[in-house]
């Protein structure tokens, strides 16, 4: 075990765990922050996505030694009201089916709108392309990003 300070959704927090442990498991177990899902556990599905300095990265397979002085953003820390452009574009195209994928989902969307403010189809499939959906709600998310942009 090891002590590490880390930068979760702009507060300081202190674990003790092996250096190895994904940081998906640092969040859900350790801190108790259960909004990062788990889909695959190796890095392909994108449900676990949370951004690492902006960056959307998968938390699945991402160390907790990896993460030390960055900034992490979970779901949680997207928005504190939720009320975040992307949330607020998911809700008014009703992208949600299941919801299980979707903080994975949200977190890739933010990322592309935070570098790209106004992306074309091409950006947004080429952006969301790791992150799947077993309801098949691509066409909302589409629209919904695209809304999003707009707000």
């Amino acid at each position: 075990m090891a002590s590490f300070d880390l930068n979760i959704n702009g507060q300081q927090k202190t674990v003790d765990v092996d250096p190895s442990t994904p940081l998906l498991w640092v969040l859900r177990d350790n801190l108790d922050m259960v909004g990062t899902k788990f889909g695959c556990g190796i890095a392909q599905c994108g449900a676990c996505t949370v951004h690492l300095n902006g960056t959307a990265v998968r938390s699945c397979s991402l160390p907790v030694s990896a993460v030390t002085g960055q900034a992490v953003t979970t779901i949680e820390g997207l928005s504190e009201k939720g009320d975040h452009p992307v949330q607020k574009a998911w809700l008014q195209e009703d992208v949600p089916q299941c919801g299980y994928c979707q903080a994975g989902q949200i977190m890739t969307a933010a990322a592309l709108l935070d570098k790209n403010a106004n992306p074309s189809d091409e950006d947004i499939d080429a952006a969301m392309s790791g992150n799947l959906c077993r309801c098949g709600t691509y066409v909302r998310i589409k629209k919904a990003i695209k809304t999003a942009a707009q707000l």
